[in-house]
Formats: structure tokens, C-alpha cells, sequence
């Protein structure tokens, strides 16, 4: 199967820093704990998740067409910096009184035990994963609900990551198709329909007990802490019923990130966000 990614699509890393110096709310998210909890368990999440993402293309990046190699570079250099700002994000969220701890062990859990396998695994595992991050990324640029009471350099942080996210969408899974470009079309499909099965059960496993438990810290708990959490992912503003069907299109046959071109959507948010990139030093 050959590529889609747009020939003359450029991935541009953009190099800003967010909230230093600056305290985090407890509910940064329009005084909700429900909502301000649901994007504080995904933030724990990144940086190790991100460093294991760059792992698993650069395994594959020797032999790359040179387009692909460039973008694997890329790609990492997005990430080491989403890596970095969401570092500085989780302390804010540990200075406002959280305990992250038990959401970042599981996190090295799922990880160490990824890392055992062959890293064959691991590139799936990334690529099935960056199809839900760009999905998300696409959901929450596309409707301004998801962040219109948030705290402003909070949302920034949040819509940079998401432009980011969308515009290398389609790296890890050319990395996969290069990476098995000697497999019967059957077996490709097979893999990673079945990896993106297991990928989701980890990710709605995990990230629902993460959201409890933090929710929990503020007395949060029981049937009302889950009808909660049920009515902001499913109902209002409703994130993970809406990106349902773009998630099932990566089990159609011929699936690839760039089947849908969403650039204008990004390059409108990147306008609308627009900041200076620290000078480099004389």
C-alpha cells in the first residue's frame, strides 16, 4: 500500500513554552473537575508515551526513502517538545495538589512491558495510538466547546500539542508501511486492526481510572463520580462518542491517516494562536 500524506504537507516544529512562572487552578478547566481531570490523566501520560513514540520510528528510520526519513526527524523533534511542556504542565498539576503518582506508574507499567517485545510491536502499538491522538487533536480544534473556559495558557498549550498531532498524523504509520513492506497485505491489516483493538481496551481501561482517580482527591467517588465521567466523554460536550467513526475507519481496507485532509483546520487554529518562538540565542 503506498502513502497518502500530502506531497507538499510540511511538519514544522514549533517551539513554544507555556504557563512558566504561572500557578495552575485546581478546576483550570472552567471549575470543572470532571473536565479539568479527563485532559490532567492524558497529560501524565505524554512525555513517557511520546519518548517511546520517537523510539519506535527512529528503530526503523535506517533504509527510509529520504522523505520520510526527514519527516521521522521531524516528528521527533514535535515530540521531544510536546514531552517537554507537558513535563512542565503534570508539575503544575502536582503544585495544585494532585498525587499523579499511581497514573504514572501504570504508565511505566504498559511501557515496560512493551518494550519487551519485538520492536515491530512497538511501531504498531505507536501508529495505532497516533491515530487516536490525531483524532482527538482533530475533535477538540474542530469544536471550541472542549476548551472555551479553560485557562488561556492551558488552552494553548492544549491546541499547539493538537495542530502538532494532526499535521505528523501520518508519520508512524508510513514508518509501518515501510517497516512491512514485505507483508501480505492480509497479515498488515490483520496486525493492526488487532493492535488497535488491544491499543483501545488499554487506552479506555486506563485513562477511565486515571480521570477516578484523581477525581477521587476531590471527594469525588462511587456511582456519581462515573455517571460524571460517562455524561463528559459520551454526552457534553461529549469528546469520545464524537471521534467514534473516525476511530473505525483505520479497520477499512485502504485506510490512511491523510484519507482526510484536515490542514485547513490546523492552519486556521495556528493563526489563531499565533506567538513568538523564543530567540535563538547570539
Amino acid at each position: 500500500m503506498r502513502s497518502t500524506t500530502p506531497a507538499d504537507l510540511a511538519i514544522r516544529p514549533r517551539d513554544r513554552r507555556f504557563g512558566r512562572g504561572a500557578a495552575l487552578g485546581r478546576w483550570w478547566l472552567g471549575g470543572d473537575p470532571v473536565a479539568t481531570a479527563f485532559y490532567n490523566a492524558l497529560s501524565v501520560t505524554f512525555p513517557k508515551g511520546e519518548a517511546l513514540f520517537v523510539e519506535s520510528v527512529r528503530a526503523f528510520r535506517d533504509g527510509a526513502p529520504p522523505r520520510l526519513a526527514a519527516e521521522i526527524t521531524a516528528f521527533t523533534r514535535q515530540e521531544v517538545m510536546h514531552s517537554r511542556e507537558h513535563v512542565a504542565f503534570n508539575r503544575r498539576v502536582a503544585d495544585a495538589g494532585y498525587d499523579v503518582s499511581r497514573l504514572d506508574a501504570r504508565v511505566d507499567q504498559r511501557l515496560d512491558l512493551l518494550r519487551r517485545k519485538h520492536p515491530i510491536v512497538s511501531l504498531a502499538v505507536t501508529m495505532a495510538l497516533e491515530h487516536f491522538t490525531a483524532i482527538l487533536a482533530h475533535a477538540l480544534l474542530a469544536d471550541p466547546r472542549h476548551l472555551a473556559a479553560a485557562d488561556p495558557e492551558s488552552a494553548a498549550l492544549w491546541r499547539w500539542h493538537s495542530i502538532e498531532e494532526i499535521e505528523h498524523k501520518g508519520v508512524a504509520y508510513d514508518t509501518w508501511l515501510h517497516a512491512t513492506r514485505g507483508w501480505p497485505r492480509f497479515r498488515r491489516w490483520s496486525v493492526k486492526s488487532r493492535v488497535m483493538l488491544l491499543v483501545t481496551r488499554n487506552f479506555l481501561v486506563d485513562r477511565t481510572a486515571g480521570i477516578l482517580d484523581l477525581l477521587r482527591q476531590d471527594g469525588l467517588t462511587g456511582p456519581r463520580a462515573w455517571a460524571r465521567v460517562a455524561w463528559f466523554a459520551l454526552v457534553s460536550p461529549g469528546m469520545m462518542r464524537g471521534i467514534l467513526r473516525a476511530w473505525g475507519t483505520f479497520f477499512l481496507p485502504g485506510f490512511h491517516p491523510w484519507r482526510h485532509d484536515d490542514r485547513a483546520l490546523i492552519a486556521a487554529a495556528d493563526r489563531d494562536d499565533a506567538r513568538p518562538e523564543p530567540a535563538l540565542a547570539a
